[in-house]
């Protein structure tokens, strides 16, 4: 028969008494109550307000029905505050993907208890992986991700920098001559990632600075370049947040600069505008002093 906006019209007059108040309060012109109320009385069939010299005055009929319309204005304005405040309430599970390695890095800062703190309701779910998983698609939330970012459908902020260098373990340093050049280390032993992640930044450096380098070891992940470089079986081109950490590497030049690139946190256009991904932005990005080191070393 009518919707919540036939409503307004009549509640306006009955709770000011003219259609010249109503109309004031409701933001709209006074033909348009008047045409607005004589619909609704049209529809339901029945006269709701009568005119009288001082203004309006409802029927029998339109003061029985005022409680009613009544009740349906506070529930609206009670569904329209709730949902105000659903708007606003940062909870729910947020998929965060990065490499492997910032993992246990990230656990064992303060990020997690300061954000808890902040958002007790936000729950953070690591999804690991050293391939960009596709956040359009919805394979997770947000991305801590370093180098170039020419997907359009993401939006991001930079949050630090990625820095990379040549290590080797401590026994195969003690076994051979430490280069301190990709040149001089032209005819050493070399670990790489594997044919899986042919564009790597890492294995594209390597292929043009060394590209006569004697690979002896791929692994699909860098950490798994890390356990091979514990072992003194080569070279290898890794993140100094990792190689630093790690008291059986040595660095033995670097950081290379044609390996630098920017670490962003980044989502889709349509995620940044939810309560849980824009509160979490703000909050790494405020926290940015105590995420570089993370992701640096």
């Amino acid at each position: 028969m009518f919707d919540w906006d036939d409503l307004k019209p009549f509640l306006a007059v009955a709770r000011h008494g003219s259609t010249t108040a109503a109309a004031r309060a409701l933001g709209i012109d006074q033909s348009t109550v008047q045409r607005r109320l004589a619909e609704l009385e049209r529809r339901i069939g029945q006269p709701l307000v009568q005119r009288h010299p001082s203004g309006y005055r409802l029927t029998a009929y339109g003061e029985e029905l005022l409680p009613l319309a009544q009740g349906v204005e506070r529930q609206v304005a009670g569904l329209e505050e709730k949902i105000r405040l659903s708007a606003r309430e940062v909870n729910g599970l947020l998929r965060l993907t990065c490499p492997e390695p910032l993992v246990a890095r990230i656990t064992r800062s303060p990020l997690l208890d300061r954000l808890g703190a902040r958002h007790p309701g936000l729950r953070v779910e690591f999804v690991t992986t050293d391939h960009y998983v596709d956040l359009t698609q919805g394979e997770a939330d947000v991305a801590l991700r370093s180098g170039d970012t020419v997907d359009n459908k993401l939006v991001g902020r930079k949050v630090g920098e990625s820095l990379w260098a040549v290590y080797a373990g401590r026994g195969y340093v003690q076994k051979h001559c430490a280069p301190e050049s990709v040149q001089a280390a032209a005819g050493h032993d070399w670990i790489a990632l594997d044919a899986s992640m042919p564009n790597h930044r890492s294995t594209q450096w390597l292929r043009q600075a060394a590209p006569n380098a004697r690979i002896v070891v791929t692994s699909g992940s860098v950490l798994g370049m890390v356990h091979s470089a514990k072992a003194n079986v080569g070279l290898a081109a890794l993140p100094t947040a990792l190689g630093d950490a790690e008291p059986d590497l040595v660095r033995l030049f670097g950081p290379v600069p044609e390996l630098t690139r920017i670490w962003r946190i980044l989502t889709t256009r349509q995620l940044r505008r939810t309560p849980r991904v824009a509160s979490f932005f703000e909050f790494m990005v405020q926290e940015t002093a105590t995420l570089r080191p993370i992701l640096t070393g």
